[in-house]
Order: structure tokens, then sequence, then C-alpha cells
């Protein structure tokens, strides 16, 4: 008796000390969806996934890159959106102190508190975090790579493309000054001149689809409702427990905007004691959870229109590495062809392309996508899930696709790699490979998707849209239908848990 009680004791301690460890060890700079800065997201890693093993004599013969822009500042509207924060919380505080309340549970940065942004006029421009994150990209590759770099520069060798909103085109700058540094003469870096071409905005459909998409955007706006009710609940109940922890009487808004400006302090001023210690380890992970929702069905594989819309992007992909392979067999030197295709531009670019060569995915999940048919939302903490926004597209999040010219007794002459921040990452249509024979990645991976026409997707009667909208809706994607699976699955965790201990209780 004496034996279990103490099994009991150690098993409760254990529990609790696992518990504790795992809030210790809790980092929010990795839970902040898209507002993630690059080097915290480069270091996350969640599976035991074991890159391919390159053959010494397969070379590298050229690079596509598709890059968001880096760290930058909150936008105008955001902007906005703190300032009201600011008053609103005056009042709060104020209401509190007339009703003399007890204060001791009030964090003290609130009395007082402005936003760091205040007086600033306009945003969303590339801030000098970002900066940096792209020049250090721009090194690391060129060093991960040196083959393909060590030409003499030429624009039609190493063809840089922004879109035209700033903090892509200071990113695609950045990123060349890293690339290209010593290579000039210009200055003590003796960095040199390069050119980063932009289309128009109006008709940029290879890095801004989604702009020039009327049908995704009638879609978009037709879904944004309903994105806001699912992520109500989670508002909802983190609402009623800080006006219960602090007494402070917040509304849903409020949450929503200490949760945004939680977000940009730890990502853009590594603060994490202010509004992000608002909330709990588990109260984060649940916010997370309701961004990543808005992300999967807004710009993910929500809907096939959400990433099939950048079929230009993957058609442009593709032609490079074939001309790339016309020119190794016609026998071109290196420096005659082009070696890179560098790319920069948002997370609405990169979700969808990442999306079309099928990462964050498993095996089941890709025959779902290529019937066209919707996935299931991400699961609800504490299950795991593959879907993140802070490692799918944090800022300056990128993919890479390198194509290798391998020994000809290999089964495939020509092999593409893919890297997602860097890093190795598998493609369900390639078995789960990062490394796959060119001809089985156009067949595989590109073709299912090349069968479609940007034109015809984005130019179909808006009625079509609304019956693609229901059949997303109807097909199960209710928080309702997540949180109903996740609270039965805590109940008879529960159930077992409290029927062993009674058991024992009984039984000392």
């Amino acid at each position: 008796m004496n034996f279990q009680k103490l099994t009991l004791l150690l098993l409760i301690f254990f529990i609790e000390k696992i518990n504790s460890n795992a809030e210790e060890n809790f980092d929010v700079r990795q839970h902040l969806s898209t507002v993630t800065r690059y080097h915290v997201a480069k270091e996350i890693s969640e599976d035991s996934f074991v890159p391919s093993n390159i053959n010494d004599q397969c070379t590298p013969i050229h690079l596509n890159l598709v890059a968001r822009h880096g760290t930058r500042a909150p936008t105008k509207k955001k902007l906005k959106e703190l300032e009201a924060l600011s008053t609103r919380l005056q009042f709060i505080l104020q209401s509190v102190e007339e009703q003399k309340k007890s204060l001791n549970d009030i964090p003290a940065w609130l009395w007082g508190w402005k936003s760091p942004w205040k007086g600033k006029h306009k945003g969303g421009e590339l801030i000098s975090e970002g900066e940096a994150e792209l020049y250090q990209l721009g090194i690391r590759i060129r060093e991960k790579f040196p083959e393909l770099f060590k030409e003499e520069y030429h624009p039609d060798v190493y063809p840089i493309k922004a879109t035209q909103v700033s903090r892509a085109s200071a990113s695609a700058v950045a990123f060349g000054m890293g690339l290209f540094s010593g290579r000039g003469n210009l200055g003590s870096g003796r960095h040199r001149a390069f050119a980063v071409t932009s289309e128009s905005r109006a008709s940029d459909t290879m890095l801004r689809f989604h702009d020039c998409c009327q049908n995704y955007k009638t879609f978009r706006k037709s879904r944004e409702p309903f994105v806001d009710k699912l992520k109500e609940p989670v508002l909802d109940e983190i609402t009623q427990v800080l006006v219960k922890r602090l007494g402070l009487n917040f509304t849903r808004q409020d949450i929503s905007s200490l949760w945004f400006l939680c977000k940009q302090e730890a990502s853009l001023l590594n603060t994490t004691d202010q509004a992000c210690a608002l909330f709990s380890p588990s109260e984060v992970s649940l916010l997370e959870w309701a961004d990543d929702l808005e992300l999967f069905i807004l710009k993910g594989y929500g809907n096939s229109l959400n990433y099939r819309m950048g079929v230009p992007l993957l058609e442009d992909v593709i032609q490079s590495m074939e001309e790339a392979i016309k020119a190794r067999e016609e026998g071109l030197v290196p420096g005659s062809y082009e070696m890179a295709r560098l790319r920069f531009a948002h997370a609405e670019t990169l979700l969808p392309f990442s999306c079309l060569i099928g990462l964050f995915l498993d095996g089941s999940e890709l025959e779902l996508i290529l019937r066209e048919q919707p996935l299931q939302l991400p699961p609800k903490p504490p299950q795991k899930r593959i879907w993140r926004g802070s490692t799918v597209a944090p800022f300056a999040g990128n993919n890479m696709l390198v194509l290798y010219t391998c020994p000809a007794n290999n089964s495939s002459k020509y092999f593409v790699q893919v890297l997602h921040n860097e890093h190795p990452t598998p493609m369900p249509g390639c078995e789960n490979s990062d490394f796959c024979p060119f001809e089985v990645f156009k067949e595989r991976v590109a073709a299912p998707h090349l069968k479609h026409d940007y034109k015809a997707l984005c130019s179909m009667e808006s009625e079509q849209t609304e019956q693609t909208a229901s059949r997303f809706l109807l097909a199960g994607y209710s928080l309702s239908n997540v949180t109903s699976y996740t609270t039965v699955v805590g109940a008879i965790c529960s159930f077992l848990l409290a029927y062993l201990f009674v058991s024992l209780y009984i039984k000392f």
C-alpha cells in the first residue's frame, strides 16, 4: 500500500515537473505565426527528416529562389489599431481606479502605455533587422553553392525580380548586396551595382497573382467573415480568463489587439515581458493556432484556388530549369546562360508556391489535393501540426529549388533538391524525398497543377466562386468540429487519469 502511494505521488510530481519545464522552455518568439523572425524560424525543428545524401559527383547547375520580404514595420492600418489600443487601455484603467478596485494584479507597464510607433504616419517598410536577414541570406547562399555564384555578374545570368512593393524590392537589394559583396569596387565592402526588375502591380501575375486574380479576391472577401467566426471562441475564452486574472474589463477586440502587440513587440523589439507576458504558454499556443487557421483557409491548402492561381510562377520555375538543362546539353559554358533566378515577394506568394510543390503534407493529404478535395483544418493544440505560420512563412521565409546534374549511370541525369528556409524538405510527390529526378518532379509535382490556366481560374463567374466557397464550408470546416474532437479526446484522457487516481486511492 505504501508503495502504491509512493508511485502515485511520484507520478503527480513528474507530471507537474514536465509541465513546469515545458513552460520554462517556452519561447513566445517561436509562436508568432507569420510575424516570426527568420533566425528564430530557421531553428524550429519538429520532425526527424533525414536529408538525402547527394553524390559528390552531382553538381548544381541552376537555382530558383522564391523569398518573402524581411521583417517589416507594422502597416499604417495596424499603427492606427495600436493607437486605439492605447486610448482603450487608458479608459479601462481609469474605470478600475474610479471603482476603487484592487490594482495589485495589474502589470505596471499598462499604466500610461503608448505605442512604440506613436507618431509614425506611414508603415510597412523593411526595417534594419529585415535588411540584415536578407543580406546574410545572400552571403549564406553564395557560400553554400559556390559553383553557381562564381561567375561575373550579369543581369541575364543572375536576374533578380521583386514586386513593386517597397519592402520586397528593398529585400532584393539587401540580398544582392550580400550575394555580390566583395565583387565590386564600391566602398570598403567592395559592393557593386546590380539590377532589380519589377512588373506593374496591376499585371504582375508572376509574384502578385493574388492581386490580379479577381476570382480569388471575391472568394477571400466571402470567407473572411467565416474565418472571423472561427477565431471568436478562442478570443472569447482567453478574454474571460484575462478578465478574471487581471480584473480588467477587456473585450474580444482588446485581446486581439494585445495579441497583435505581443507579436510586434516580441518580433521587432525582442520584448517578451509586456504584452506577451499577459498570456500563458497554452493561451499563446491557442492564439497562434487561430492565426494559422486563417492562414490555412485564406492563403494555403484551405482552397485549391489559393495556390493554383500561382501557376504562372510554377511555370516560370519549370521553364528556367528546362532552359538550364538545354544550355548544359548544348555544351554552353557557365556564365553564358542563366545560373539563378531570384525572386522577392510576400507571404501571399511564398505560401501558394509551397502548396504547389506539396510542402507540409503527408502522403494521404497529397491524394486529397490531387483529387481537388479540401484538407482537414490544422489540429488544435496541444495536438501537433505540420502547418505552422512560424515555419511555413516567417519574415524572409524562402523556398529554393536547386537543379543538379549527376553521373549518367544513375536512373536520371538531372535532379531537383528542395530547401525550405535553407533546410532540405521532403515532397510527398517525390516519395517524401527532398532530392527528386527532374522528370519525376515535373510529372508528379508540377503537372497536376500546370494543367490549369491562370486566366480560366481567375476569370470564372462569381457564382462559381460562391459554389467553391460553399463546398469548402460544407466539407467540414467548422471550429465546432475541431473543438468537439479535441474536447472529447481531452475528456477521455481526464476520465482515465481520474479513474486511475481514484482506483489507487481506494486501494490505500
